[in-house]
């Protein structure tokens, strides 16, 4: 039977080739050009806008009982004056009070219809419009940089001045 430390061995002889033959480490690298990135950023801005503006305004007439008074008492007189006999006069009197009552209330109801006059206001007017702006943001670096004879980019969140620290790992194939 094969003891657990006779295992342990085993693996350790097998990996340790392998993991001294893969090296990592830190080296500098020549950066050649940082040149600062700016992103276009939209966005909306509510603002008020006012503007003067003319607006129409009927003026309605008051509710008056001049004309249906006027009328009941005109309508009166008429139907007085048509009755030949007392009781006929007093019932004409009646009767023409409220046809003249009520054609007076007709004529000042169509007066208000149709009688109202237009006042003209100059009045300020607003409203929210939502206006697009845009403007330019920092997004970071576009690093171009040299190591081992090779030109590479990348992005970077700062700039890196003249030399890039870089990660060299170096792993066997096959």
């Amino acid at each position: 039977m094969i003891s657990a430390r006779t295992v342990s061995s085993f693996l350790a002889a097998a990996l340790l080739p392998s993991l001294a033959l893969a090296s990592e480490r830190y080296q500098y690298a020549d950066v050649l050009s940082s040149e600062p990135i700016y992103d276009t950023v939209a966005y909306t801005v509510p603002t008020e806008q006012c503007r003067q503006q003319t607006v129409a305004y009927r003026e309605p007439q008051g509710r008056s009982v001049t004309a249906p008074i006027v009328g009941a008492i005109l309508g009166g007189a008429l139907g007085n004056a048509v009755g030949s006999q007392k009781r006929n006069k007093q019932v004409g009197t009646a009767v023409g009070a409220v046809l003249g009552g009520s054609i007076g209330a007709d004529v000042a109801r169509r007066n208000r219809a149709y009688g109202n006059e237009v006042r003209y206001a100059t009045e300020e007017v607003c409203s929210v419009v939502h206006e697009q702006r845009s403007e330019q943001r920092f997004a970071g670096y576009h690093v171009t940089y040299r190591y081992g004879g090779e030109t590479y980019t990348t992005r970077m969140n700062h700039n890196p001045g003249s030399a890039l620290r870089v990660r060299v790992q170096v792993t066997p194939v096959g």
